[in-house]
Formats: C-alpha cells, structure tokens, sequence
C-alpha cells in the first residue's frame, strides 16, 4: 500500500505507527495511507523551521521572491499531474481541480511582489533632523491547518505569502485527500527553497493540538468548520498566539423580481452543485422575492437540472463528482431526508443517483428543495453538499433580514438588474463577501477573503493585503544624529515638534 509521508527539512519521513485509510470517493477503494503524525514527529518539523529561520529572515525580498516566481512556473507544468492527485482522493473532475490550482497560483503570483510589499514607509524630518520610518518584520515560524476541498489552493492562500514574508511554515493539510498538497510543496523545495523553510505533517488532532501548544509557533491560519475554527482560535489565544480561523457558512441568494431569470438560473446551477457543493462559498439558499419570482425560479432550476451529470473525476465532460467520504455522503442525505420530514418539497432528488461503473462511489446528485423555512435543520446548519434550498419572502427587505440573521456571514449575492437595489443590499448586508449578479465572491488575491460573525474568528482576513499584516508585525523606527559637539538639556515634558 502507497504510503504519504511528512516533508520535514527538506526530506520526507516515513516515521510513525499510526496512519489511515484515503479512499477514491469515486470508487469507495482505499487507494493508499497516510502517516498520522506523533507530536514527537510535529516536534521535529518546528525545530526544524525555528533553526532555518535565522537566514531565511536575513534573505532579501527579492530572493524570496525570485523562489516564487521558479515554484509558479513548476505549478503550471505540473498542473495536470496535480489536478490527477486531486482528482484521486477529493473526485472533484479534472476541469474543476484546474480551476482550484488557478486560484491558488494567483496567490503565488502575488507574493512575488514582495519587495514592494514589504517595502515600509519613509518620512523625513518629521522634527528637527529626526526621521522615522516603519518595516515589517517576520513573525518566526507559523503554521497553517487546512481543509479537504481545496487540497492545492488553500495551502496556496497562506505559505507563499507567509515565506516571501520571512518566515518558516509547518502545514497540517487535511489527511483526507493529502497527496497533491505533499507534491506541491515538493515543488517548491524544487524551486530553491532552503531545507527547513516549508514542512508538512499529516495528521490528525494530535498535530493540531501541538501546533497550537507549541511555544515556538508564532501563528496560526484555519479554514474549515466553525466548531473546529472555534476551537483553534480560542486554544491558539490561550497560547498566546495570532490566529485567524475561517469557519463555516451558509450563502443565500436574493432573486429578484426583475432579475434575468434564465442567467439566474446558469449561476445558481453552477455555484450549488459545482465541486458538490463542497465550497464555503457555494451558494445554498435562493431566497426569491414574491411567489411569482419563486415559482419561475423552481420551474427553471428543474428544467436546467435535468442536464446535470454526476460521476467520476476522471470524464471531463462531468459537472461534478461525489463527496469526500462515505460518512458525509451519509450526512448530507440526512440534512435531506430531514427537510422532507420537516415539511420542505423535494423536487429534484438526488439521494440515489445511479452512476454506472461506480456503484460503490459516494455520489449524491443535484438536489433542489421548496418552501424551506428558518426553523428547519437544513436551513440553520451546513449541509456542504449539492443541496439548493429555495426559501420564499415576500419582500427584498425580508429577504435581508433573513440573512441578516443567519449566525454565518461569510458570502452572498443578489440577482437584480435594479442598480438602487443593489446598492442598498451592498451597503446594508451583514456578510463579509458580497456578489451582485455575481454568485460566488471570491476576491482575486490582492483583495482578501474572509466573512463576517461566526464565519470568521480573528481580526485579519485571509491572503491578500491582510496576509501581509497576518504574516508579519510593523516594526517603528525613529533617529535623529545630533551635530557633532551639541549637548542637549535634560527633557521632562512630553516630545514634540518644536
């Protein structure tokens, strides 16, 4: 059986007793191990990354950079290897993984912009003959806990710009679907990085918890669920740490009466079940506006869906594959079968698809739900699968407020060609990521990512401007050379400008 190991200073290790199982979900095979890191194992990664410090911190920006631009170049030739890996153990099809590995290169791309970013700032003579300026200085080693359904572009959020930054980084990717992420960071010790700089460790949450606990690791980055994010955001505080935890979501829709319904439609199809709906911003909820936009809105999304295809990550011409693992399969037809209980209408049902060759695979097709109402599980909870659930208001107004209420804010949108509208739904919405006409808001990599109440615990926001604040701390300098054989007074009164 094919073992995935750690990278740990520049070499993959193999120690370790403990390991599991990563299935193909489109076959339901085990299809290799992965290594379950000891906190001895974890250990190891931090001394290495707090010995490379040191001279990774006194590298210039350009250098760092310039490693960059060679790991940018290795990603896009590796890119239909890697979109196989991801493939192989997360099923997302092959046109879909691209886009993933896209994504994550804009990242890449960014951070090679480091001299400008961490250039400061300057002012002369702000006093008599005094200047002062700032810097950002790296933190020291950092680490990074990602989830299973971006194996390559979430990684990609946090350490290209965490590295260029100066630091050292330990990455705890999700054990689920590992192998692509391990192959990535090969890459980038391909492109010149020094050993010690970038580890992985596979693991479970014993990692977890010694990442967290570990003195020596200065901050830490999540995405994933909210009570995960909870759980490392207050542990990582506790410890003194800076943390931002990206936690889960649940993104609602407005169509409007006078939105372009058929274009609504396109959208919507393609941002609930594309990737399976396994996207913290796939949108789950339409909220139409009057019965009229609802029932237009429910006829159509039967009509489009009829042409969905799901199956294997192998066929290209496949709209989505399954999900992760048995137990989720499991789970999100259980947020189905509990929404037919609780009085929704399933009309499109996805709970047995029937995908010929890949019986055993963990399929659930595209499901679309009627007359959801607050109250209901399936609406309060995050069901990550491809699940649209259609809620019916009678006014845009109640619409907002609907969301409003939600304790997720992480991204929304509105279907309107009404401008007014659309700008005060921007101006008075309570979610972090907004789309109009737009249904999947996710910034380009230099704006930043994150949402609001219990989507996001910490203070910064992921990648972009906000990596570089997360990734470093400002450091202000002030001097002043006085003329050779001046002696000054002693001063008691505060300093000013004089």
């Amino acid at each position: 059986m094919n073992t995935v190991g750690h990278l740990i200073n520049g070499e993959i290790n193999n120690e370790g007793e403990r390991r599991q199982p990563v299935f193909n979900p489109s076959t339901g095979e085990v299809s290799r191990e992965v290594l379950l890191a000891s906190r001895n194992t974890v250990e190891q990664a931090i001394t290495a990354a707090q010995a490379a410090f040191p001279e990774w911190r006194a590298t210039p920006p350009i250098k760092r950079a310039r490693i960059m631009f060679r790991f940018k170049e290795l990603l896009e030739r590796n890119a239909d290897r890697i979109c196989k890996m991801i493939g192989e153990e997360h099923g997302k099809i092959s046109h879909d993984a691209m886009g993933e590995l896209q994504r994550g290169i804009e990242n890449v791309e960014y951070a090679c912009g480091a001299p400008e970013l961490l250039k400061g700032e300057h002012s002369r003579n702000v006093g008599p003959n005094i200047d002062a300026w700032s810097e950002f200085q790296p933190l020291g080693v950092v680490a990074g806990i990602t989830p299973f359904n971006f194996p390559a572009m979430v990684p990609l959020w946090m350490y290209p710009m965490a590295l260029v930054c100066g630091n050292c980084f330990i990455l705890k990717p999700s054990e689920r679907d590992p192998s692509s992420t391990l192959f990535i960071a090969q890459l980038l010790q391909e492109a010149g990085l020094p050993n010690g700089v970038m580890n992985v460790v596979n693991g479970d949450k014993e990692a977890v918890d010694t990442l967290l606990e570990d003195k020596r690791v200065q901050a830490v980055s999540f995405v994933g669920s909210t009570p995960i994010a909870e759980y490392i955001y207050s542990k990582a505080s506790a410890h003194g740490k800076r943390c931002q935890a990206l936690g889960g979501a649940k993104n609602h829709a407005i169509v409007m009466p006078d939105a372009d319904m058929d274009n609504a439609v396109n959208q919507l199809v393609g941002a609930a079940y594309g990737s399976s709906g396994e996207r913290c911003m796939a949108l789950s909820v339409a909220v139409a506006v009057g019965d009229d936009a609802a029932d237009a809105l429910v006829a159509k999304m039967t009509e489009a869906m009829k042409s969905l295809k799901v199956g294997a990550y192998s066929e290209a011409s496949n709209d989505f594959g399954p999900l992760i693992t048995r137990e989720h399969q499991q789970k999100v037809v259980g947020y189905i079968n509990s929404a037919e209980e609780q009085g929704a209408t399933i009309v499109v049902d996805g709970r047995n698809p029937k995908v010929v060759g890949y019986e055993e695979g963990f399929f659930v097709d595209g499901t679309l739900i009627d007359n959801v109402t607050p109250e209901m599980t399936s609406y309060r909870e995050e069901i990550f699968g491809p699940v649209l659930q259609v809620m019916r208001v009678p006014s845009m107004e109640a619409a907002m407020q609907l969301i409003n209420d939600h304790e997720y804010g992480n991204g929304t949108c509105i279907f309107t060609r009404d401008g007014e509208a659309a700008r005060y739904f921007t101006d008075h919405i309570q979610v972090g990521m907004v789309g109009i006409n737009v249904p999947l808001p996710v910034p380009v990599a230099y704006h930043s990512f994150g949402g609001w109440k219990r989507s996001l615990f910490g203070d910064l926001n992921a990648y972009g401007p906000d990596g570089v604040r997360f990734y470093t701390r400002r450091k202000s300098v002030t001097q002043r050379w006085p003329s050779a054989g001046v002696r000054e007074g002693v001063e008691f009164s505060m300093p000013t400008m004089k």
